[in-house]
């Protein structure tokens, strides 16, 4: 048995920590060149103990296979406007040579019969400890915000139900997501303008906090 927890963790907050910045950084690099950002924002957390114990029970987990059967102790989640997005940010980490992609769940493309839909990455990200180097597992998940806003119920649900939703409520919640999922399709249809009018709300705001005699057609290097 693990007897200390909070020693065990340290690497996968650290990996979490990391993972965020780096993520974050790429949506600023899109800013900066004024293009549009496939990442809208990014969140992270690390699993807590009660549901690593949970899951080790429901999943038969061993406490000395831990750090290689459970792929989701440390869990990022980007969020993307569109769903075309999300096949860029995929594309964007297949690139990246600090970290090594395991596994991908296309659940867009084949979706849950809950309706549930995501596109899960597993990657083997190395972490650097005083001790040495230790790669641990992450899973990614890259969803639109609509998809996050019924994931998020459809969890909380399951709290309530176990899993075992009541006919009733399973067929509605599969209707939201169908709806979800055509709100994201009707976005996508209409991108163009969402963009437009994103960059005029950009440059509008920042009209509004310029310094007297700036120029905003030049960028800061050059003034």
């Amino acid at each position: 048995m693990i007897e200390n927890w909070q020693h065990f963790l340290l690497p996968y907050q650290q990996a979490v920590n990391e993972l965020k910045v780096k993520f974050r950084g790429m949506r600023k690099q899109y800013q900066d060149e004024e293009q549009h950002s496939p990442i809208e924002f990014v969140t992270g957390r690390v699993k807590p103990v009660e549901s690593i114990k949970e899951k080790m029970v429901r999943r038969h987990v061993q406490a000395d296979r831990l750090e290689q059967d459970m792929q989701d102790i440390a869990g990022l989640r980007i969020m993307c406007q569109f769903v075309e997005d999300i096949y860029q940010v995929v594309d964007l980490l297949r690139q990246r040579s600090d970290m090594t992609i395991l596994e991908e769940r296309d659940y867009i493309s084949n979706v849950k019969p809950s309706g549930y839909r995501s596109y899960h990455i597993v990657i083997e990200y190395p972490v650097q400890l005083i001790s040495g180097e230790k790669r641990i597992l992450a899973e990614i998940q890259v969803r639109t915000l609509a998809m996050n806003f019924w994931a998020t119920i459809e969890h909380s649900l399951n709290y309530k139900y176990q899993g075992a939703f009541p006919e009733e409520l399973s067929a509605r919640l599969q209707r939201a997501a169908e709806a979800a999922f055509h709100l994201d399709n009707e976005m996508s249809e209409i991108r163009e303008e969402i963009q437009e009018a994103q960059n005029l709300f950009s440059y509008k705001k920042a009209t509004q906090t310029a310094q007297p005699g700036e120029d905003l057609t030049k960028p800061k290097e050059q003034e």
